[in-house]
């Protein structure tokens, strides 16, 4: 009977050993689970988190693209902005240029409208004098003479004023001096007589 005894206490003894060790590995494996599950959610979370490496290169090629496309605006405008001043400050110079030598011009002007008995002399200052106008012709230069027309002080300058029954109101009379201009731009403004003001 003590056998017995000892035999069913072994036997529950070892299935009490069976059911810790049953118990402890259960534990064992519930808690590695559960690791798992919280290094799985961390992984997740921090791959929320932060970006991946495709990603991250879409955005710096995005942010490099951005830039550049920025850069070529300004170097347009920069290269724009350079042409035109180019072309305001050359028709500046030339302008100032032209307007030195226009005394010389009007005083050839007078020289051809002089009275004088040599030919040669007379086919001489003709010639400098359409030679002198081609060049100016070339250069752009219009003369101004406004005789006939209505007074415009945007191209003229009025000297004097008279009253004359056959001109029309603000008629332009006489023009003392031509004026001449380089496109929309005046070099000198024609000197004239306004008629009936």
């Amino acid at each position: 009977m003590e056998k017995e005894l000892d035999t069913q206490l072994e036997q529950e003894s070892a299935e009490a050993e069976d059911t810790a060790v049953t118990d402890e590995a259960a534990a064992e494996t519930q808690s590695e689970q559960t690791e798992s599950e919280q290094q799985t959610d961390q992984q997740q979370s921090s791959e929320q988190q932060e970006p991946s490496e495709e990603e991250k290169l879409k955005k710096e090629l995005e942010e490099s693209k951005d830039k550049y496309l920025r850069l070529m605006a300004e170097y347009d405008n920069f290269r724009k902005r350079s042409a035109k001043e180019r072309l305001e400050l050359s028709a500046t110079v030339k302008g100032n240029t032209i307007g030195e030598i226009l005394p010389v011009f009007d005083n050839f002007e007078r020289a051809l409208a002089a009275e004088t008995q040599d030919t040669n002399y007379k086919a001489g200052v003709e010639m400098i004098f359409k030679q002198f106008g081609d060049m100016l012709t070339k250069l752009g230069v219009e003369i101004i003479d406004p005789i006939g027309q209505t007074f415009d002080p945007n191209i003229a300058n009025a000297v004097n004023q008279i009253e004359d029954e056959n001109l029309g109101e603000n008629e332009v009379a006489q023009v003392f001096q031509k004026g001449y201009k380089i496109g929309d731009k005046v070099i000198r403004y024609a000197m004239v007589v306004v008629a009936n003001p």
